[in-house]
């Protein structure tokens, strides 16, 4: 199940780069997709995954209303924070977690350390305090 997991995210990756859904491209990115080297093999939970697509449905959205508001209310002050890496996490979620955060047009991972957690730069409205 996992695997099939991981042949959709690529699938999904492919299409959001090439913005082409044509039978050919379909063919290339499945092609692209089998083809890519894999990654160690790690038990994932079900669970975490299905989790993460209800992150995503919920991030498309965000999304959209995000850049609606940086268009008509402009956004001036910015600020470099920390945010902890949810604990247990393999790669593949860890990819996910990063790909989620950078979806929304607010906020973006300016780095992934080992030790736990990302530097996530971000716009706000105005400064609190």
């Amino acid at each position: 199940m996992i695997g099939h997991l991981n042949l959709i995210l690529r699938l999904a990756i492919w299409f959001l780069l090439t913005s082409d859904v044509s039978l050919a491209n379909i063919i290339i990115g499945i092609t692209v997709a089998i083809l890519l080297p894999g990654r160690q093999k790690v038990p994932e939970a079900l669970k975490d995954w299905l989790r993460v697509l209800g992150e995503v449905i919920v991030a498309i959205p965000q999304a959209y209303v995000e850049a609606l508001e940086i268009i008509f209310r402009p956004h001036q002050h910015e600020d470099v924070i920390r945010e902890q890496v949810k604990p247990q996490r393999t790669p593949g979620l860890i990819f996910l977690d990063i790909f989620l955060i950078t979806f929304t047009p607010k906020t973006i991972v300016l780095k992934y350390h080992q030790q736990g957690w990302y530097e996530v730069h971000r716009i706000r409205r105005r400064k609190k305090g």
